[in-house]
């Protein structure tokens, strides 16, 4: 089976073309763990397979390294854009793909026949409710104050198709992602998990972000985080809608348009190695 390993922001992953390969019987949580694996596989935060769709262009499906199936993953989408592009999958510049998410559309802007940068419109938000809690009247989960071994945090619950938990703090170096991600992420508020962004403004036009990604762990960048980052910021009053967002894996920008209430995403994606691989060794 043929595959490419790409990575967007330091976001890295297997592309594999489900199209032109037969993957029914072979991708599944054990693929995922197998190959995603630093030491025993090829190594990456996910497995994304292009498929076909009825409703789109194109199907993604994407498996976290622990074989969870996360409903999109913006940077993911990154990859995923220039790989059936650059493959010959479409010659398309504006296609459509569908995703646990719903639809989304990237814009590929092209240069002698390759993908320099893209721009995804990543949908509108939805703020996670109250209701999430107690099943009571819904209430938007916006600076709601969460109590977390010694410390009390403004949680803001916001959904990009899938659920982020975004805090914002005074100084991001104060923070132990790796301690206080996975604590929050197990939250009875959170029952399906929840991705989580750390938030130190620089001004309000620039943040600095740090990543707990549910199913991932401590990652270089997260596209539907900043995106939730930035509409929660909004939300409160902290920023601007065009926001430059520095992740420790690189910058993306993020505009939250207020005529029609959808987030945009301008990034881009590396193609880091092409191979194959024997999908027999996780049988």
């Amino acid at each position: 089976m043929q595959f490419t390993k790409m990575q967007s922001l330091g976001n890295d992953f297997i592309l594999i073309d489900g199209i032109t390969q037969r993957v029914d019987d072979v991708i599944d949580e054990k693929f995922a763990k197998v190959f995603c694996s630093r030491r025993l596989g090829i190594g990456a935060d996910g497995v994304i397979v292009v498929l076909s769709s009825k409703r789109s262009d194109f199907r993604m499906l994407i498996i976290n390294s622990d074989g969870s199936v996360p409903e999109m993953c913006g940077n993911g989408m990154s990859c995923f854009a220039k790989f059936v592009y650059e493959t010959g999958l479409t010659q398309k510049d504006v296609f459509s793909v569908e995703t646990g998410a719903g639809i989304i559309v990237p814009v590929l802007s092209l240069q002698d026949g390759k993908v320099l940068s893209l721009e995804v419109d990543m949908g509108a938000p939805e703020f996670l409710t109250e209701q999430f809690i107690d099943q009571g009247v819904p209430a938007e989960f916006v600076d709601k104050v969460v109590h977390i071994d010694q410390g009390n945090y403004e949680v803001n619950a916001v959904s990009m198709g899938n659920p982020h938990a975004v805090i914002f703090v005074d100084e991001l170096r104060a923070i132990d992602v790796s301690e206080l991600g996975p604590k929050i992420e197990a939250l009875p508020q959170f029952p399906q998990g929840v991705n989580v962004e750390f938030v130190q403004i620089l001004n309000r036009e620039e943040i600095q972000v740090d990543v707990w990604e549910r199913g991932a762990g401590v990652t270089l960048a997260c596209g539907t985080g900043a995106c939730a980052t930035v509409v929660a910021g909004v939300r409160t009053g902290r920023l601007q809608r065009s926001v430059q967002v520095h992740l420790p894996g690189g910058d993306l920008r993020i505009h939250y348009q207020e005529d029609n209430d959808r987030v945009l995403m301008q990034s881009n994606s590396r193609t880091v190695f092409k191979g194959e691989l024997d999908a027999l060794v996780t049988q």
